[in-house]
């Protein structure tokens, strides 16, 4: 591995909230949201060779029921996304909620890292469903990899990428990576970012405030985390959308990462809010 690879410290035994035990009343409930879960990624996989001729609304309400199939709740606030044309979308990582959550935004082509290629199944499908693939092991791999990224771009496909290279556990997050942000400034397209955090909620007007249960970092498993997220109860994901920043706004890639990164506080053009 090499060297300049971003790396997050957050572990799940030291950053995650894990329940000591699951109460058997919510085993049931929790097996059928990831019942849900299952039975709308296959829905997915089916409609797969469709592409590009899936309507966008109709892709961004899937992402969103994946979510909510997992007994989350999204609640979307700020600007509105760009709507067409090439658009360089980052945020950052927490979970592998983040993944339907971004493209619930906008249906955009992931950027992934290249080891996601060759998993099982989930590779050959990732790879048909557009993903572009990034190899963090080759430095040198790298000018070829925003090319193709800014090709895209030019093209009008929207680019979705967690610049920090990393997943976090959300009360700590990492630097924005600026190599992705190159291929914005190449194609001279906008960039819009957004930031997510997650919630504990206890019903009306009660607010647990933020937690790292849907954090899937460190050695943690997949299953595991699907299994914690579908036993939390009152989860909220929250999708802070930002102004898009225009092209030729910032002379480089490092002053226009830094631009993206994600802030504590909500900006006041804050004007909408959508909860699922």
């Amino acid at each position: 591995m090499s060297a300049w690879l971003p790396t997050a410290p957050c572990t799940p035994r030291a950053c995650v909230e894990t329940p000591a035990a699951v109460p058997a009343r919510r085993v049931p409930r929790a097996l059928l949201r990831l019942t849900g879960v299952a039975l709308l990624l296959l829905a997915g996989i089916a409609l797969l060779p469709l592409g590009s001729r899936l309507p966008a609304g109709l892709v961004r309400r899937w992402c969103r029921w994946i979510v909510r199939a997992a007994g989350v709740r999204v609640r979307v606030t700020g600007a509105t996304a760009v709507p067409t044309g090439g658009l360089l979308l980052v945020a950052n990582h927490i979970s592998w909620l983040d993944i339907p959550l971004l493209a619930a935004v906008r249906p955009a082509r992931m950027l992934a890292k290249a080891e996601v290629r060759r998993w099982p199944v989930a590779g050959p499908l990732a790879a048909r469903g557009g993903v572009l693939f990034i190899d963090r092991d080759r430095l040198r791999a790298l000018p070829d990899t925003v090319a193709r990224i800014a090709h895209a771009l030019r093209e009008g496909t929207a680019v979705a990428a967690f610049p920090e290279g990393s997943t976090w556990c959300g009360r700590a997050q990492g630097t924005f990576r600026r190599a992705v942000f190159q291929a914005a400034l190449d194609a001279r397209v906008p960039v819009q970012p957004v930031r997510i955090g997650y919630r504990l909620t206890g019903g009306p007007g009660r607010d647990a405030g933020a937690t790292t249960a849907a954090a899937f970092v460190g050695d943690d498993t997949l299953l595991a985390s699907l299994w914690r997220v579908a036993t939390t109860r009152g989860l909220l994901a929250e999708v802070e959308i930002r102004a898009p920043i225009p092209p030729d706004c910032h002379p480089d890639r490092r002053s226009l990462a830094r631009s993206a990164q994600p802030r504590e506080t909500a900006p006041a053009w804050t004007h909408t809010v959508l909860v699922a």
